[in-house]
């Protein structure tokens, strides 16, 4: 199946070119386009996520240096500097986002396991910021000579995949992105204190959602009620009320309060939940995983190309992160159908220096 093909083709065999055809149809992309299509596009930024390139001029060099494989490679005969940075700053990002939302779907569909054993799933939500020049990227205003960008993203902790994304500016406050939140009924949603936001949370209890988040010390309230028999490292488990005038206003009900010493990090968390069918070691276990997000992001940053960007313009900046969490699902899917034993990062380090070889995949990543 795979004889004398390209590593990189090989992997692209992965990817529904037809799903991502009628995106391409829905939204006009290839109007008026004559050589370099919006599936070439989609493969040279691919191409330059998994291969680590650096700039524009980075990535079109190192076609270049493969101009003869171009087209098995699947980028077309006319992938030039000025065609790619073009394409990304003329077309529709919304080809990217949804076919990258395709492909999160599909590695959640194939990942799919069951480690809280809960109703629902698990989602930890947070925000990353990257840093940007003023003067290049004028939009992305965030103080007055600096400039940057927040990718808010909602993460699924069970399947380690990333489910939601909403691209700002940096000075939009974190609590504004849970208004675009997709809640899901029955789903558990985790929150680190910075979005201690009663009237958004209260929305979360209303559509019978679940919620963790890490109380703030200057929360005002009263206890209603007391556990006793707490389990180890659980040093209070009660139902409580707010007192404070707006968040008494904005969260009328009872909510549960829990304190929890984590002997790890030797220092006491408190949480606030509305998931009183939970034992407190559950809730504490929940917002432990929360860091998971995290290290997420940390992943991102170091191994994809979303803090130096190939185009200046905000279209250009979306189009690369669409295309950096379609590369990420794409090594998902992957390893997923290949029963890889190996790690994400092991799985990039070893493709970005085999991309344009014509190794088979299973001996590839079976040496």
């Amino acid at each position: 199946m795979y004889k004398d093909k390209y590593v990189f083709a090989q992997l692209v065999s992965f990817l529904d070119r037809n799903h991502f055809n009628y995106l391409v149809r829905k939204y006009g992309g290839n109007k008026y386009v004559k050589f370099f299509s919006c599936w070439n596009q989609l493969l040279t930024l691919i191409f330059g996520q998994l291969s680590n390139r650096e700039s524009l001029r980075d990535l079109i060099v190192a076609i270049n240096a493969h101009q003869k494989k171009s087209y098995h490679l699947g980028f077309g005969k006319h992938v030039t500097k000025s065609n790619l940075a073009k394409a990304n700053q003329n077309r529709d990002y919304r080809i990217f986002e949804d076919f990258a939302y395709f492909l999160v779907d599909e590695a959640r569909r194939k990942c799919a396991v069951d480690i809280f054993k809960l109703d629902g799933n698990v989602y930890a939500f947070d925000s990353t910021t990257i840093d940007l020049c003023l003067d290049v990227f004028w939009w992305a205003r965030f103080r007055k000579h600096k400039g940057g960008i927040k990718i808010h993203t909602l993460y699924d902790i069970e399947t380690q995949i990333p489910t939601f994304f909403h691209i700002t500016s940096a000075k939009v406050n974190d609590v504004k992105a849970m208004d675009v939140i997709p809640y899901e009924i029955g789903s558990y949603y985790v929150f680190d204190r910075g979005y201690n936001d009663f009237k958004r949370l209260y929305r979360i209890k209303t559509l019978d959602s679940f919620f963790v988040v890490r109380s703030k010390k200057n929360l005002q309230y009263k206890c209603v009620k007391w556990s006793r028999r707490l389990p180890k490292n659980i040093l209070s488990d009660a139902e409580i009320k707010l007192t404070g005038y707006y968040p008494h206003q904005y969260y009328p009900e009872s909510l549960r309060l829990i304190q929890y010493w984590d002997e790890e990090l030797n220092r006491e968390f408190t949480y606030l939940t509305n998931a009183k069918h939970l034992s407190a070691l559950q809730v504490a276990n929940l917002y432990k995983n929360r860091w998971q997000v995290e290290l997420f992001f940390k992943w991102l940053k170091q191994h994809l190309k979303v803090k130096k960007f190939w185009g200046t313009t905000e279209n250009a900046v979306r189009i690369q992160i669409y295309s950096a969490i379609s590369a990420y699902c794409l090594v998902a899917i992957i390893q997923h159908d290949m029963r890889l034993e190996r790690s994400t990062y092991e799985v990039l380090q070893i493709l970005s220096i085999s991309l344009t070889d014509k190794t088979p995949l299973r001996e590839l990543f079976d040496k």
